[in-house]
């Protein structure tokens, strides 16, 4: 079979799966996107949708109202709002709502492509809302990965109640993983310290982990913090860091007086582990982290070798299969209706 018809527009909007897959893998990779992978596809989709807009205003009334205008006023004014609202709302984050307002742009109304005798997408919806479809589909798909890891938590004999969200991880691993803690030290819970937020710290005290772990009870004085902070960075994996703890690595080790034995009056600091004083300094922007977390997390990671976590849902992964899905077949919730 060869892709045999095509209008020239649906052909050029093919370029969004390429660029949607890079940005899937980058996402599950470090959680971070440049917001500039998506301006050349915005100005795509405009200069495709004036165009297309140009052809069914050409052609009739009938087709201009039905297959262009209906479509594409649901696409700009319900997709982009909605985006826009779940951004706002915690439940997406930015470079989900930047690929759903490029979605809605890129893909108002169905794109059609014969392949052999097969016309995809093999599917439509009355309304005809292509970044709807796409929408709904990554949502389905974003509903069944839950799923397949409980599933895939079971075959291994991990039950435990969040079985669904996370799985348990050594902390070894924790330096180059994304997602939050699941375990405090009371037990699991359903919410954690962001590791991002944990790398943050680090780099800001100049430590590694392994440090941390190693001489807890030091490090929980906050009288041990540097003079002079190093970077924290945003938290990513990939950042730029030192490797050397910085100008004030020397301050990092206090002498013998600072040791706290077993770790027995640890609750007489103010400020155990820094964490207010850290906070403070970045001015909060720690993805939200607030110092009891940031405390409880750390207690979880020195004293346990394996900790559950929560990778989240790099939602640009349902996104991208969202859209192979709706070329290819269209609407999964709508094809599961009929």
């Amino acid at each position: 079979m060869s892709l045999a018809i095509a209008s020239a527009t649906d052909l050029l909007r093919l370029v969004a799966i390429p660029v949607f897959a890079w940005t899937a893998l980058r996402d599950v990779k470090t959680r971070r996107v440049s917001s500039t992978v998506w301006i050349p596809l915005a100005a795509l989709g405009a200069a495709l949708l004036v165009w297309d807009g140009w052809v069914a205003w050409n052609a009739t009334p009938a087709v201009w109202s039905r297959e262009f205008l209906l479509p594409t006023a649901i696409s700009l004014g319900f997709v982009v709002p909605l985006a826009y609202l779940f951004w706002w709302f915690g439940g997406f984050g930015g470079a989900d709502a930047k690929a759903l307002l490029v979605l809605a742009l890129l893909f108002p109304t169905f794109p059609e492509y014969t392949v052999g005798s097969w016309t995809l997408p093999l599917t439509t919806t009355p309304i005809g809302t292509f970044s709807f479809t796409i929408l709904t589909n990554a949502v389905l798909v974003g509903l069944a990965l839950p799923i397949a890891l409980a599933l895939r938590n079971a075959a291994a004999g991990r039950i435990a109640p969040v079985m669904f969200v996370g799985w348990p991880l050594s902390w070894t691993d924790l330096p180059e993983a994304h997602g939050r803690l699941l375990e405090p030290p009371a037990g699991l819970s359903r919410g954690g310290l962001d590791l991002d937020a944990l790398r943050m710290y680090l780099r800001w005290r100049g430590l590694t982990l392994a440090d941390i772990r190693e001489h807890p009870d030091r490090y929980r004085d906050p009288a041990t913090l540097p003079a002079e902070p190093n970077p924290p960075t945003d938290g990513a994996v990939t950042a730029d860091v030192r490797s050397d703890g910085g100008p004030n690595a020397a301050a990092l080790e206090p002498d013998s007086d600072s040791e706290r034995g077993d770790g027995t009056d640890e609750k007489a600091y103010d400020d155990p582990w820094g964490a207010e004083a850290f906070l403070d300094d970045i001015e909060g922007t720690a993805y939200g982290t607030t110092p009891d977390e940031l405390r409880e997390g750390l207690e979880t990671v020195v004293k346990r070798d394996t900790v559950w976590i929560s990778p989240g849902t790099p939602f640009l992964v349902p996104i991208f299969v969202g859209l192979v899905i709706a070329i290819c077949y269209g609407d999964l919730f709508i094809g599961t209706l009929i």
